[in-house]
Parts: structure tokens; C-alpha cells; sequence
């Protein structure tokens, strides 16, 4: 039996009244922070005009970032605690209805994602929030151009520049500790070419570690501009 406080005449106007406390069960809080995230295209973003509720496209994206930071949050040291990281992506790479009538949709999609990731851990960095390693997104695909036999990887593709986009990879990556956080892999890669997929991923990680540097630039030029200031 849990405790239960009871007192009467709690309200004087009122010919009867009562209040009641009964004790909370164990464990009710979260030990552990509980991180949410939201990413949503601004209505203005792409010429099609965006709605105000989330689409499929925008929570697959919120379900992938998700999934990079919470490798990289310690939750334990902020408990009974939620962390809600809102992306608002302002401008998209190109119109929406060219990038579905041209099949770039899902490609574009992980170009959106990788800056996601890196702008959201600039976001919990400036905050101050414990992580275990710094996450930077990176994007690279494997193109066909026309003319070439040899299928070439790029990085930071612009599917609009491409005849034809055979495969993509989007990484989030934490180079102190060499870990990836989230892997999402998307096109026709064969299942016997593992080298090709090796080589995919790594160049992808390579592409999050160009932005790594920006993003620690970035942190370092904002810390002492901001000790000169105090």
C-alpha cells in the first residue's frame, strides 16, 4: 500500500471539502535525459510551397537525427531532464517539384540530413549539454557520368550537376572517437561489391570530417571572442 494524506476543510466557502496526496511510484521520473528532435522545412523554403504539419520526408529526417545524437548526448548526467533540439531548414537545395520529377528527392534528402546533424551538435555545444565527441554530418555519393564506364564517389553531391546518382551514403561521424552514430546508405549498390560500399562509406566520412573543422573553427572563434567580451 502506498501513503495516502488525507485532510479535510480545505475550503472554507464550500460546506465540504477535502485534499488528497497518495505517494508517487518508484520510478516515475527518467533517470536519463529524454532527447526529442524536430525538423521541419520553413514554408518558404522550396518554391512548392511547404505545410505547417510535418510530412513523411520531414519526420524520417527528425527519426534519423535522432538516432546520430543520441549516440553522442551523455543523458545520465542531466536526469529528469528533456533536450529538444528544432531544426528549421530555411532554403532547400533546389525547387521540390523538379527534385520528385527528376527522382533527386531521397538523395536530397541526405544532403539535408547531413547539415541537420551539424548544425544541431553546434546547437548542443553552445548550449553547454556533456556529449561524449563532437558528431558532423557528411554526404557522398556514387555517380555514372555520361561518357564513363567507371562509376566515380563524390562528396557533397548536387544531384541536379549529375546525369545519374547510382548510390548515397550519409554518415554522421565522431572523429575523437572514430564511431559512426547513424549510417544511412541508399541506391543500387551490389551485395558482392562490399569494396564499393566500403569505400562509399569512408569517403562520406572523410566529407564529416571537412565539416568537423569548420564546426570546431566555429566553436573556438565564438568561445574567445566571447572571454574578450567578459
Amino acid at each position: 500500500m502506498r501513503n495516502l494524506f488525507l485532510k479535510t476543510g480545505i475550503a472554507p466557502a464550500a460546506s465540504g471539502s477535502a485534499y488528497a496526496e497518495i505517494e508517487a511510484p518508484a520510478g516515475v521520473s527518467d533517470t536519463h535525459a529524454v532527447l526529442s528532435t524536430h525538423v521541419k522545412y520553413a514554408p518558404f523554403a522550396t518554391r512548392q510551397r511547404r505545410g505547417y504539419l510535418r510530412d513523411a520526408s520531414e519526420r524520417d529526417l527528425s527519426v534519423h537525427l535522432e538516432t546520430a545524437l543520441r549516440g553522442v548526448v551523455i543523458g545520465e548526467r542531466w536526469p529528469k531532464s528533456g533536450l529538444d533540439v528544432t531544426v528549421t531548414i530555411l532554403e532547400g537545395d533546389q525547387e521540390r517539384g523538379l527534385s520528385q520529377a527528376q527522382g533527386h528527392e531521397d538523395w536530397d534528402m541526405m544532403n539535408v540530413l547531413g547539415g541537420c546533424i551539424t548544425v544541431a551538435a553546434a546547437a548542443i555545444a553552445d548550449a553547454g549539454i556533456d556529449c561524449v565527441d563532437m558528431v558532423t554530418g557528411g554526404v557522398a555519393a556514387l555517380i555514372q557520368s555520361s561518357g564513363t564506364q567507371t562509376p566515380q564517389i563524390v562528396l557533397d553531391p548536387v544531384c541536379s550537376e549529375h546525369d545519374n546518382l547510382l548510390a548515397a551514403c550519409c554518415v554522421a561521424y565522431m572523429p575523437s572517437r572514430d564511431e559512426v552514430s547513424n549510417l544511412w546508405i541508399k541506391g543500387q549498390l551490389p551485395p558482392s561489391d562490399a569494396a564499393t560500399q566500403t569505400q562509399l562509406v569512408r569517403r562520406a566520412i572523410q566529407a564529416s570530417k571537412g565539416n568537423y573543422k569548420v564546426l570546431v573553427d566555429e566553436l573556438g572563434s565564438f568561445s574567445q571572442n566571447h572571454v574578450e567580451a567578459a
